[in-house]
């Protein structure tokens, strides 16, 4: 049976890039959530730090987060947010 896998963490946006990331954030995430095996994907600002964005995804498997991954890092999104501090875990499980 295959395992679920979760991203929970955040972008740390600078002020001066906030504007072309909340512009390009609605397509990214459109095409996140129709992806094959997406079961949801949220990024929303933080409340209580400016620029930070928190970011929650959840995949059937590793296989189509991985396929996620491959997607973003062609995208006019990973672009926009290129070098741009991230932090996260990734859990496997049910």
């Amino acid at each position: 049976m295959s395992q679920m896998v979760y991203l929970n963490g955040h972008i740390d946006v600078p002020k001066d890039r906030i504007a072309k990331v909340e512009a390009a954030l609605p397509l990214h995430i459109e095409l996140s959530r129709g992806e094959p095996g997406c079961v949801s994907f949220e990024v929303v600002p933080s409340t209580q730090i400016e620029g930070r964005f928190k970011v929650a995804e959840l995949f059937v498997d590793q296989a189509a987060f991985e396929a996620h991954q491959k997607r973003t890092k062609a995208s006019a999104w990973f672009k926009v947010t290129e070098g741009i501090p991230r932090e996260y875990e990734i859990r496997v499980g049910e």
